[in-house]
């Protein structure tokens, strides 16, 4: 394998870890408040959250792109604090692809803590446990399943991504060119064995994560 395919491999893997582990700690909140508010906006921010499930990829990376830009909200700040445009760059690779991963992640545990229902709350505020020791001590334990389920399909979905990639982080070799941007290059070089090579490995990887998730809900419903 080619050295640079090698470090689009590095860089998808890297990209898809750190983005997995953020999604994690911001959507996990934000599951809880959507699978416990009775908030007249649930329906609106459900409806933002799951936006990336229909949206083209290259809609939300336009979009992305505007507000990171020069003349963007986001990019105004960015340069006024110093850290320069997000664009074209490693850390915007990764604020694309939390939008864009965030439904993934968000809508399973979402599942799994309405799936727990109000009792084992219920038994803990009886036991005087604060809403935090609740959270942290019941709610999260028993929604262990649907948080394995979200770090595999945040993992996967990231590692999978193109469109957004590319309308934001371009194809800079060793700094934004990831897997699934490397593979494209290959077809347009006409070079289809390597685009074979890198296109097979991701077909295996993603069968063998999904695969594992799979396998362990079959496992899951058979003990019961």
């Amino acid at each position: 394998m080619e050295a640079s395919s090698l470090a689009a491999v590095w860089l998808t893997i890297k990209l898809a870890s750190l983005v997995t582990a953020l999604l994690l700690l911001v959507g996990t909140p934000i599951a809880w408040w959507l699978s416990r508010t009775r908030s007249r906006w649930k329906g609106v921010i459900g409806a933002i959250v799951a936006l990336p499930l229909v949206l083209p990829p290259t809609v939300l990376g336009f979009y992305l792109l505007l507000a990171l830009g020069p003349h963007g909200p986001v990019g105004k700040i960015t340069q006024s604090l110093g850290w320069g445009l997000l664009p074209f760059s490693f850390a915007g690779l990764v604020v694309a692809s939390v939008f864009y991963s965030l439904p993934f992640v968000v809508q399973p545990i979402q599942n799994a803590f309405e799936a727990m229902g109000e009792r084992p709350l219920e038994v803990a505020a009886s036991l005087r446990a604060s809403p935090w020791d609740a959270f942290f001590s019941v709610a999260l334990p028993l929604a262990r399943p649907g948080l394995i389920t979200a770090a595999i399909l945040g993992f996967a979905h990231t590692v999978g991504e193109f469109g957004v990639v590319l309308m934001i982080g371009g194809n800079i070799p060793g700094k934004t060119q990831v897997l699934s941007v490397r593979i494209y290059d290959y077809v347009e070089m006409m070079e289809y064995t390597q685009a074979h090579m890198l296109a097979a490995g991701m077909v295996l990887f993603s069968f063998l994560l999904l695969l594992a998730l799979y396998s362990r809900r079959d496992r899951k419903d058979w003990n019961r």
